[in-house]
């Protein structure tokens, strides 16, 4: 929910959302309001007030539920795991003089096959190809699964894609 007139919205009460800023409820509050909390505001017909603490009830009761579930989890062994983790960045060197002397489809062809060259050389060496950015290429060795020799990994890698390159 983003806020106090979105929910009165969807409860078709959007009329009293001046009362509501006026006497300063917030999401915050409006749990705490009461049926003569709604008289005091000034929101007169029944029929909305019933609406209004029916609607209140029930996100009381939401958010009980959502306290308990985080409850629950927090409770709950993490099944989180240290590792060390091998970060390798590819970047192809000279791509901005590059952007200048090709046309941008034969550069895109060109970085297309950069990327090409890359990925076969990590995945050789069980890389896992985080993010293409640009002319660059974010690597992970030791993720997902992890490797005592993910550094050893990460440096072959990178020498076999300069033998590549050439």
């Amino acid at each position: 929910m983003t806020g106090i007139k979105d929910w009165l919205t969807q409860l078709g009460l959007q009329e009293h959302d001046d009362l509501f800023r006026e006497n300063g409820v917030d999401l915050d509050l409006l749990p705490e309001l009461t049926n003569d909390d709604l008289k005091d505001m000034g929101i007169v017909r029944l029929r909305d007030r019933k609406i209004l603490i029916k609607a209140i009830d029930e996100l009381k009761s939401t958010q009980v539920e959502t306290s308990a579930r985080q409850t629950d989890l927090a409770r709950q062994p993490s099944p989180v795991q240290r590792r060390q983790l091998t970060v390798m960045f590819c970047d192809l060197v000279g791509s901005t003089a590059l952007s200048t002397r090709f046309d941008p489809e034969d550069l895109r062809e060109l970085l297309r096959a950069f990327q090409a060259t890359c990925r076969g050389d990590i995945l050789e060496y069980k890389g896992f190809i985080a993010r293409y950015m640009g002319d660059g290429i974010l690597v992970y060795f030791g993720y997902p699964v992890a490797m005592e020799d993910s550094p050893e990994r990460a440096v072959r890698a990178g020498l076999q894609i300069l033998k590549s390159m050439k």
